[in-house]
């Protein structure tokens, strides 16, 4: 059973800023967490992930990679934007998304 919330059009507006601050947060926070995870399952010494056109990379490497990323992104994305949403419910009274 879901309590679906619906967001006035005033609350959908003033949360704009806190979307695009918390947006250029989550992006910083996912790829250092990425770096991090990457030195561990990567195969060599680099620091750095591979690239698709780094042709000293297997296919499975590089998938591997954007794999990850893509995962690790999404997780951060989905749990700053829900925060996000329910802080300024809080400070608000009103939930920001449709």
């Amino acid at each position: 059973m879901s309590t679906e919330k619906k967001a006035s059009t005033s609350a959908k507006i003033l949360y704009r800023p806190v979307g695009i601050v918390s947006s250029i947060l989550g992006g910083l926070i996912a790829s250092m967490l990425f770096k991090q995870v990457w030195k561990r399952v990567g195969s060599d010494d680099k620091a750095d992930p591979p690239g698709p056109l780094q042709s000293e990379y297997g296919f499975r490497e590089i998938l591997l990679a954007a794999v990850l990323q893509g995962a690790i992104y999404a997780a951060v994305k989905s749990v700053i934007n829900r925060q996000g949403a329910k802080a300024f419910e809080r400070a608000t009274g009103e939930w920001p998304g449709s």
